[in-house]
């Protein structure tokens, strides 16, 4: 997810559309929480490890 989110920010920026960069953003921060909490060992959704 945070992959997905890095290569929809470098189109966004590059191509100047607003709403990509918009949702890059949405989804590196949002993979990161969920890496955060998967190392610290949380469930994420009812599973022990989420890849």
């Amino acid at each position: 997810m945070i992959v997905l989110g890095i290569i929809l920010l470098v189109i966004g920026f590059v191509a100047k559309i607003a709403i990509l960069w918009t949702i890059g953003i949405i989804l590196v921060v949002i993979g990161a929480i969920l890496a955060l909490l998967g190392t610290a060992g949380r469930e994420i959704g009812g599973r022990r490890h989420w890849y």
